[in-house]
């Protein structure tokens, strides 16, 4: 009988350890990918990025207005900017949210989702969404003279290439035909 038992408790362990496995392999659900991103905050980053992008866009509209100020009204700017700040404001969050969400089910798992979400509800997850945007910004900054040098290389490189092939007469450099 004591066999019998243990048996049971044996078989009972093993199919709840299977389901745990299969339930954190299984896809993420809608219900675990909204948590995921209420931990992480995710209408406060749009916003956040949202007015990041408004700086540029409304130096776009003043560089538009100050070009063609002798055939646009007085109010260019203050008009174009309005109009920019309303579309922003009319943005649909929520809308967009939803159409994230199917991405994130793609390519997370449940267990993935649930660890991602506890990892982020908690102080040191809080901490890295509070100085993730300064961290960025600090390694742009850091970045952008290596970055450019890499680039002014890169256009040399480009720009001595296309020297040599201009050099050389059209038939040499047409590439082979496919007969």
């Amino acid at each position: 009988m004591q066999r019998f038992l243990a048996l049971i408790a044996l078989c009972s362990i093993l199919t709840c350890l299977s389901f745990a496995q299969t339930s954190a392999d299984a896809p993420a659900s809608k219900e675990d990918i909204e948590k995921y991103l209420q931990a992480v905050h995710v209408h406060e980053m749009m916003s956040q990025m949202l007015v990041a992008m408004a700086k540029p866009m409304h130096q776009m509209a003043h560089e538009q207005c100050v070009k063609d100020k002798e055939v646009l009204p007085a109010d260019c700017e203050a008009r174009m900017d309005k109009m920019m700040d309303v579309m922003m404001q009319k943005m649909p969050f929520d809308e967009m949210i939803q159409a994230m969400i199917p991405s994130y089910q793609k390519h997370f798992t449940k267990g993935d989702m649930d660890t991602l979400t506890a990892f982020y509800s908690a102080p040191t997850g809080q901490k890295v969404l509070k100085e993730m945007p300064a961290i960025m910004a600090e390694s742009m900054e850091t970045m952008m003279p290596i970055m450019r040098k890499n680039v002014d290389s890169m256009t040399d490189q480009i720009e001595q290439q296309v020297a040599q092939m201009k050099k050389q007469p059209a038939a040499e450099s047409a590439p082979p035909s496919k007969n």
